[in-house]
């Protein structure tokens, strides 16, 4: 009930004074126009959606209607949506007139649980994903489960997606089934929120425990620029997971027991664990521009075993594209 409350607790969260909300045009009606109604001074605005609007000219559109209604350096931003959302508002709001106030008010499982916390915004270039943003912290994430009710099938499994991933690196109880099901959101969102709070607070610029967030994402991104975002993130994730675990036991660092809980996991969530008729060197070639590689050098997370992510440095070419065909179906 939080998005309905926040008009009367507008000054506690800091929304009484000139607010922009920012948001989508499939958000904008359903939940967009009544937040901006029950805020003493709001207006909105508003991009297309979907992954391939989350660019440089949607980022120059929201210049432009924010300097039309009146934004300044004390207006607060407030970002109403999905993971896209988040990350385009709030790359505008950390980049016009060098910074303004920001708020993430997530309204998809994937959000609540994963790009809304830990201030990572940006935006895609055609040659990769999130290839250019800031670290901007918002003041506040405004999480309401009650949203969740009109969240589609699909996009709950692509936020089941980061939760599995939180399972692997940190939480083992995230991947217990009986806890996946809307009726119990409350709980499985704050567990997953805990575990990304825990690793931003201990490295929130990324220089080293961060990263193990990354688990599953080398692959998943890579899935993405291939396919010209046919898949949807979480889907991706999904499959990176498995591709992560499977390279992980290529590599000899875990073992079969676990390979098959991976993929017992992410098929009960539905999730992907193949791909069909995307090419393996494809998939390699847009690891490349992955901004987690240094100097060129190849560089995934992977698992040395349950909640025991490691960064590795240096797999060669043919090891990855091997660990690809085998999960070609």
């Amino acid at each position: 009930g939080l998005l309905q409350r926040l008009g009367q607790d507008a000054t506690d969260f800091g929304l009484d004074g000139r607010v922009i909300v920012g948001t989508n045009t499939t958000l904008a009606p359903l939940y967009g126009q009544q937040l901006v109604t029950r805020l003493p001074n709001a207006d909105i605005t508003y991009m297309e959606d979907g992954e391939e609007y989350k660019n440089l000219e949607t980022i120059s559109r929201f210049y432009d209607q924010f300097l039309k209604r009146g934004a300044d350096r004390h207006t607060t931003v407030l970002a109403l949506g999905g993971g896209v959302v988040g990350d385009a508002v709030g790359f505008a709001a950390a980049s016009f007139m060098r910074g303004v106030r920001f708020i993430q008010a997530p309204t998809s499982l994937l959000a609540m649980v994963d790009s809304s916390v830990g201030g990572k915004v940006g935006i895609d270039l055609p040659q990769g994903k999130n290839l250019v943003g800031a670290f901007k912290q918002p003041q506040a994430v405004l999480i309401d489960p009650d949203v969740l009710e009109t969240l589609p099938k699909e996009q709950w499994r692509c936020g089941m997606g980061e939760i599995l991933k939180h399972g692997f690196i940190a939480d083992e109880g995230l991947l217990d089934e009986k806890l996946h099901r809307k009726k119990f959101a409350s709980e499985l969102v704050a567990r997953a929120v805990q575990v990304k709070v825990n690793i931003v607070e201990e490295d929130p610029y990324e220089h080293s425990v961060r990263a193990y967030l990354n688990l599953g994402h080398t692959f998943g991104h890579a899935i993405e620029q291939v396919t010209q975002y046919a898949w949807m993130h979480g889907d991706a994730v999904g499959f990176g997971l498995m591709a992560a675990a499977t390279l992980s036991h290529e590599l000899g660092m875990i073992d079969d027991a676990l390979l098959k809980r991976v993929r017992r996991v992410l098929a009960e969530a539905e999730l992907p664990r193949h791909i069909r008729d995307i090419a393996p060197d494809a998939i390699w070639d847009a690891m490349i521009t992955d901004k987690k590689w240094k100097n060129g050098v190849s560089r995934f997370v992977l698992l040395e075993g349950m909640n025991r992510p490691k960064i590795v440095e240096g797999i060669e070419r043919d090891i990855v594209v091997k660990v690809l065909e085998k999960l070609q179906r």
